[in-house]
């Protein structure tokens, strides 16, 4: 599945959930039209992808039976609208997993931050003993790129197409790539850091203790309308609409990575204006890559 049907695909399932969730019947001719997709899509989107939660259908409509309602917060829709949408995001995409995510204590372990994903299949042991150990303030020992690491786990995050193990290490919050972690085991029992909890639960990335520096861009008008409709850079704020139709956009990075590879997919149609240093960074790659054809 590509980005573009993927997030198409997502934002349709959390508008179903947010309406389920706030007692509405839906009614897949109705929701067809409003999406501009088949009955037929609509149809599989309530009987499979969103089939694990308890619905009701009663001529043709949908609704979530009375005991749920209210139950799903908007961080439980966002990320399980991601999740029914991509068959491969978990380790075992079956129903018992999808409801134990939609539990609000087991939720607390997972955080999506990307859309692309990598073939987790072979790890679902991982996932199961990290959640443990999240939940229950169970200490990990593993071998990282050789290295032993003892580390507090915080949060199971997907970021950019990988997952990743927030925890703390020596004081700091570090990411780990969860398929990089080798002899993995429970330790002790420690008290959360509740500065270090904090910090990955408000970092947009994995970059973490990492001093972020602003960047700010120019966007034409050609392409200024999907920077408007939605963020598609870090911490995306619209500095200015120019008469033309153009914005002046800023940014707050903590790697040059979270940004250049998004500056050079919008190219021409998006240009830094500064830092300078970024700005040397993206023409030395550039110069680097036409130096290759």
């Amino acid at each position: 599945m590509d980005k573009k049907a993927h997030d198409t695909l997502s934002f349709r399932l959390a508008d179903m959930l947010l309406r389920l969730n706030n007692g509405e019947t839906l009614n897949p001719q109705q929701l067809a039209q409003n999406y501009k997709v088949s009955v037929r899509s609509i149809q599989r989107d309530l009987n499979e992808r969103l089939g694990v939660l308890p619905l009701k259908q009663e001529q043709g409509l949908y609704r979530l039976e009375s005991f749920y309602l209210g139950k799903l917060n908007l961080k439980d829709i966002k990320n399980f609208a991601t999740l029914a949408g991509v068959s491969g995001l978990f380790p075992k995409l079956d129903t018992d997993f999808i409801r134990a995510i939609l539990d609000t204590t087991i939720s607390q372990a997972y955080d999506i931050k990307g859309q692309y994903h990598e073939d987790v299949s072979e790890l679902k042991p991982v996932f199961q003993l990290l959640q443990t150990a999240i939940l229950q303030h169970q200490t990990v020992k593993f071998l990282y790129k050789g290295t032993e690491h003892h580390v507090e786990p915080y949060k199971l995050i997907h970021h950019r197409g990988c997952w990743y193990l927030a925890a703390g290490h020596q004081g700091l919050l570090k990411a780990y790539k969860l398929a990089l972690l080798q002899n993995l085991h429970t330790q002790d029992i420690f008290t959360p850091n509740q500065t270090l909890l904090t910090q990955v639960n408000q970092e947009e990335s994995i970059w973490f203790g990492v001093k972020k520096q602003e960047v700010i861009l120019t966007v034409n008008k050609q392409v200024a309308a999907h920077f408007k409709r939605r963020p598609l850079i870090p911490a995306q704020q619209i500095v200015k609409e120019l008469a033309d139709g153009s914005l002046i956009v800023s940014s707050h990075i903590s790697h040059e990575l979270q940004i250049l590879p998004i500056v050079r997919y919008w190219i021409p149609h998006i240009k830094i204006l500064s830092p300078d240093s970024l700005r040397e960074a993206l023409q030395q790659s550039l110069k680097e890559f036409t130096s290759t054809y």
